[in-house]
């Protein structure tokens, strides 16, 4: 199976992707874990690009550079961990192009729906979203120090329609998506995270 954890900046996505793989593993999982842009040398070259300060890029470059290394972890990574029965564990998936450049950037839908359709092919089985203001996102992540990246130096609107589209995703497909409320003590973050991928994996049957 294909799981995907989203979120905007400042959601804690790192601490959680490491509670769900060990969770994953614990009911007898292989797990493979990837990010996006990235997950192959590749998409590690894209994705440097795509976060460069320097790089003054247009939002539709943005959106197919995203997918050209998206299409790149789907065909060597993806589909071939998926096949050998092992899950992966993917930090972003295509939802994460609806969000940002659909959302954010401003493209229509319907074009990141159709990239989706024609390199991708395939939805996660399970989307996992951190919910968290966009306000407190920005704070965390800030607080954290380093470079901003090119993507974290837009201004909040920016975040906010990120958010938007992400959590109109979630509701639209709520056999999908499950929700958490990442403004909780990171603990609690966790724990509900592990508890609906738990739900989600026994409503597929399976019990640990």
């Amino acid at each position: 199976m294909l799981i995907s954890l989203e979120g905007g900046e400042g959601a804690g996505k790192t601490t959680v992707l490491g509670a769900l793989r060990e969770r994953l593993e614990a009911h007898g999982h292989r797990v493979v874990q990837t990010r996006e842009p990235g997950g192959t040398p590749a998409g590690e070259a894209i994705r440097a690009l795509l976060l460069d300060p320097a790089q003054a890029l247009g939002a539709s470059a943005e959106l197919l550079l995203m997918f050209a290394s998206r299409a790149q972890l789907v065909e060597t990574v993806v589909e071939p961990a998926l096949a050998r029965g092992e899950t992966v564990l993917a930090d972003r998936f295509t939802d994460a192009s609806f969000a940002y450049q659909g959302g954010g950037r401003g493209l229509p839908m319907p074009l990141v729906a159709e990239l989706e359709r024609s390199f991708v092919r395939r939805q996660p089985d399970f989307t996992l979203l951190l919910d968290l203001d966009v306000a407190a996102g920005l704070a965390r992540a800030r607080a954290r120090g380093g470079p901003v990246d090119r993507i974290e130096q837009e201004q909040a609107g920016f975040f906010e329609r990120v958010r938007a589209a992400y959590r109109a995703r979630a509701a639209a497909q709520p056999e999908r998506f499950a929700v958490v409320d990442a403004a909780q003590p990171v603990e609690a973050v966790v724990r509900d995270a592990c508890a609906a991928l738990d739900a989600f994996l026994a409503r597929r049957g399976e019990r640990g």
